[in-house]
């Protein structure tokens, strides 16, 4: 009948019935835009993690049977188009992730604490003698920093450094009350040395033979 759209009632063509990027990035969202709204099972927890990959295989020969095409050559370019803001939709979303996991070092060395830290470690002779006076942080900081309002905060650090002679992890632990910053523990693990460098125990906390977990 003229007027009558391809995909009515005929399966989708062979070359269409392809892996659906859109489907598999925007699921729920690519499931309304064409009707599919089995595509919304993507919203529930564990689900989820199947769905989209069901989607991904069979997201096209549902978008066909579920919406009216005018020809084979529209759908193939509105899905194209769902993968095309899939991909950036993805791309924006991993940036935005990497730029947020890539700034935390740079919010802890911007810290008083972890200046603090550094200071204390470069100044003593016991570290310079075991890995040298040149005394560098990497850039990969782990551990975690909190600062209330009320002039109150927390801070532990595990910071990797080396230096001319050899290399070595910082364990510190801070804690800031009144505004002020100070340190209750600071040990440096020498690679390939068994004893730690002992600096501070303010709360004589057990210091263990392995590495020390912050």
């Amino acid at each position: 009948m003229a007027g009558q759209p391809l995909n009515q009632p005929a399966e989708i063509p062979a070359e269409l019935d392809r892996w659906n990027w859109g489907a598999f990035f925007l699921n729920w969202i690519w499931g309304i835009g064409n009707s599919t709204f089995i595509a919304l099972l993507a919203l529930i927890p564990v689900v989820n993690l199947v769905m989209i990959f069901v989607l991904g295989a069979r997201g096209s020969r549902w978008a066909w049977r579920n919406r009216a095409w005018r020809d084979a050559e529209q759908f193939r370019k509105t899905q194209r188009n769902w993968a095309i803001a899939g991909l950036a939709v993805w791309l924006v979303s991993i940036g935005g992730c990497a730029t947020m996991v890539g700034s935390i070092p740079f919010m802890f060395k911007g810290s008083d604490a972890y200046h603090m830290t550094m200071d204390a470690v470069r100044s003593d002779t016991r570290v310079k003698a075991a890995i040298g006076d040149d005394v560098t942080d990497n850039f990969w900081v782990g551990g975690h920093l909190n600062v209330s309002a009320n002039g109150t905060g927390d801070a532990q650090f595990s910071i990797p450094v080396h230096g001319a002679k050899g290399k070595a992890t910082v364990f510190s632990h801070l804690v800031r009350n009144a505004g002020t910053w100070s340190i209750r523990l600071l040990v440096v693990r020498v690679d390939g040395v068994d004893a730690p460098i002992v600096m501070i125990n303010e709360d004589h906390v057990p210091i263990p033979d392995a590495a020390i977990g912050i």
